[in-house]
């Protein structure tokens, strides 16, 4: 097993890059890069870094030149003979082949387009613009590495015991989390902590704990390259992302509104199964469910990432259950802000009435808090977002209004097609 605090106190960062691998990413951004390859190939779009938690201040934690050169790192990478092995051959949720040839063809050629960087207000302004298939792919990348960037600028200043000390404090919150998650009779959890994770290396270690800690009730990571090397489920659907754009390029509010479903008519000629999971937050889950054609109450399940999520819980069985549906035989994976004590409620809640899944994330892979002085490595949010497509601005409204991104007017436009009536807010911690 890897000794994380020798590696961070010897570290050199040819030795110890941040992302390692294109494939150092989750699987719904693969999955929905092959679907946009396929649909959407030509849509240009721009991505740009968002950091929610602006007390924070990257720019004046971070050295502009170490994120360049890690950035620059990042886009030198190319899929490895052993990770195309992998993906066009490996079997994910019971499919075989789910890459196509022609995706992965244009896959093992990639390289990712430029960036462009600036500081400004004690932030970095970090943009991504071309292709929509390439320019995707830089989210989770740019997020890795800002996150370990602030992880390291914090662990530079601590020497060798303190570093031993600290892990062994974090490791110890781990394990004591999944022995209380061990209790759980037939949990079924996922790691989907990579966009916010204290390092790699730590998120490597994290997954081999709930490895051996919680056996069969770990159902996998969205991390695919650890996914490969330690031979778990790759795990994970879709986001924000589809709908978003889809609206974008709505020509009309008709089209507006119908574009979220055109969104998953695309993804069901694609994907079966366990695939087939609603993500109806976008724009507001109780109008996108009332709204909703009646061929998506079949599908799996549905995801729960934003709001109060007993409110969202509970919506998805009443609509389940208007549309003749047994709710018992329906999926519910929630994956916002999770943690130990919510993961025990949720699961309390609901058990035996659907079937219960979670996606922890950055409480999993980067709980450090109160662990260093000032509490100086906390998580905090900060996302990637698509800003734009063709030239017209994205709207994400959410079912919490804090994380609602776009222009004001654009946000209105959204909410009186969408139909949002009064929104609960809540705190945006992670």
């Amino acid at each position: 097993m890897v000794d994380i605090a020798t590696r961070v106190w010897n570290h050199k960062w040819k030795i110890d890059p941040i992302v390692r691998s294109l494939i150092d990413t989750d699987f719904y951004k693969l999955l929905m890069c092959q679907s946009i390859f396929r649909n959407k190939p030509d849509t240009t779009v721009v991505f740009s870094l968002i950091n929610r938690s602006t007390r924070i201040r990257l720019a004046d934690l971070v050295d502009e030149g170490e994120l360049r050169e890690q950035l620059d790192h990042v886009r030198s990478l190319s899929l490895s003979r052993g990770e195309s092995t992998w993906l066009r051959g490996n079997t994910f949720y019971g499919k075989r082949q789910m890459f196509r040839p022609d995706f992965m063809e244009w896959f093992e050629g990639l390289r990712l387009p430029a960036y462009h960087l600036e500081k400004r207000d004690g932030q970095f302004e970090l943009t991504f613009e071309g292709r929509w298939p390439e320019v995707m792919l830089w989210e989770i990348p740019a997020l890795a590495v800002l996150m370990e960037l602030r992880s390291r600028a914090v662990l530079n200043s601590m020497g060798r015991f303190e570093l031993q000390v600290l892990y062994a404090r974090a490791m110890t919150r781990l394990w004591e989390k999944i022995e209380r998650l061990r209790r759980i009779d037939d949990l079924k959890i996922a790691d989907f902590g990579t966009r916010r994770r204290h390092g790699f290396l730590w998120q490597d270690w994290c997954v081999q704990a709930m490895l051996e800690g919680l056996g069969q009730k770990f159902i996998g990571t969205s991390n695919c390259l650890i996914a490969k090397n330690r031979d778990v489920e790759a795990i994970g659907t879709n986001a924000h992302e589809l709908p978003m754009v889809y609206c974008a390029l709505a020509n009309s509010d008709e089209e507006l509104r119908q574009a979220p479903y055109k969104v998953l008519a695309d993804w069901h000629e694609e994907h079966e199964g366990n695939l087939r999971i609603i993500l109806p937050d976008t724009y507001g889950t109780e109008g996108f469910l009332r709204n909703a054609p009646d061929w998506l109450a079949g599908w799996t399940g549905i995801r729960i990432d934003s709001g109060d999520p007993v409110v969202g819980a509970e919506t998805a069985i009443r609509w389940w259950q208007e549309r003749g549906e047994d709710p018992t035989k329906k999926l519910v994976i929630f994956s916002d802000g999770l943690d130990v004590e919510k993961i025990e409620d949720l699961y309390a809640r609901f058990h035996g009435r659907v079937k219960v899944s979670f996606g922890w994330g950055t409480m999993l892979t980067n709980d450090f808090r109160g662990l260093v002085a000032g509490d100086a490595l906390a998580p905090f949010s900060l996302v990637c977002k698509a800003q734009s497509a063709n030239g017209r601005p994205t709207v994400k409204l959410s079912d919490n209004p804090a994380k609602a991104t776009g222009p004001a007017e654009e946000i209105e436009r959204y909410k009186r097609v969408f139909g949002v009536g009064r929104q609960e807010v809540q705190e945006v911690v992670v």
